[in-house]
């Protein structure tokens, strides 16, 4: 059983573990993990940009979870030109079309503020998908001064490692930013976390909603490699990819239900559920 998600917020009481992905494997090994939610991306090596139109259709016809689609024209920063707005505008047309429960998305402009009005714009696109606005927010000059502008957008969720580089280094301004967000947006922590960390970072800083990576590198099943020739910008990359395991998700969820969970009562040391699928 999955974490029930009502315009992208869990019911009270319970973790939901979101897992980025860029494939329609990961996809599924997250979701057998027991993951309530993928974020699908494409080139991860960029941090995410938007996904295409053939993967976002064939993950949503394979997982039954909720599938966030990246809204982002290109790797780099967040301050987009009016053509790559526009870019924007029309993914989420798309992403609509194709069946997504949400989109995931962020701009500042050029003095590292929220660009509220465009972002109201989008969020105001997507409707009724759900919103969240991603780790622009970290690269902001003042991130409370962003959470009241992201609060002002509309936008239901905000992903952050505090304004660290990871969630783990960030943890004490994560917990600020979910006591300043005062339950107006669902606040996700994100970045480095992984099975060794999450309970703790959970217990912390209060949130209800954990965003995971868990990539592991797998080798190619080319036998054929041609040594003299890279396609990319780091050598050897045709030959290796990321890809989420079912094992990992899983043993994350353990740690996380383990670490939280009262053995005298049932319930958790934060009073939330950590559901089993």
């Amino acid at each position: 059983m999955v974490a029930v998600r009502v315009y992208g917020r869990t019911m009270s009481g319970e973790i939901l573990i979101e897992v980025c992905v860029d494939s329609v494997a990961s996809a599924l090994a997250a979701e057998r993990g027991g993951a309530g939610r993928v974020e699908l991306c494409s080139d991860l090596l960029e941090g995410g940009v938007s996904p295409s139109a053939g993967l976002i259709e064939l993950v949503r016809a394979r997982v039954k979870v909720g599938v966030q689609v990246m809204i982002r024209p290109r790797g780099g920063d967040f301050c987009y030109t009016a053509e790559e707005f526009e870019i924007m505008r029309r993914d989420i047309v798309a992403a609509k079309k194709l069946g997504a429960d949400g989109v995931v998305l962020g701009i500042l402009d050029a003095s590292g503020n929220v660009d509220v009005e465009r972002t109201r714009e989008l969020v105001e696109l997507a409707r009724p998908l759900c919103v969240t606005f991603h780790r622009a927010f970290d690269m902001a000059a003042d991130v409370f001064r962003a959470l009241e502008d992201v609060c002002g957008s509309g936008a239901d969720r905000l992903l952050t490692s505090g304004g660290e580089q990871t969630a783990s280094q960030g943890v004490e301004s994560i917990a600020r930013v979910v006591k300043a967000a005062r339950g107006r947006i669902v606040v996700m922590a994100g970045s480095g976390i992984n099975e060794k960390n999450a309970a703790s970072i959970v217990e912390q800083t209060g949130v209800t909603e954990i965003h995971v990576g868990l990539g592991s590198l797998v080798e190619s099943p080319m036998r054929y490699r041609n040594p003299r020739v890279s396609m990319g910008a780091v050598a050897g990359r045709e030959y290796q990819r990321v890809q989420v395991r079912e094992e990992d998700v899983v043993g994350l969820r353990r740690a996380v239900m383990g670490a939280l969970v009262d053995t005298d009562n049932g319930e958790t040391k934060l009073g939330k559920n950590v559901k089993s699928p």
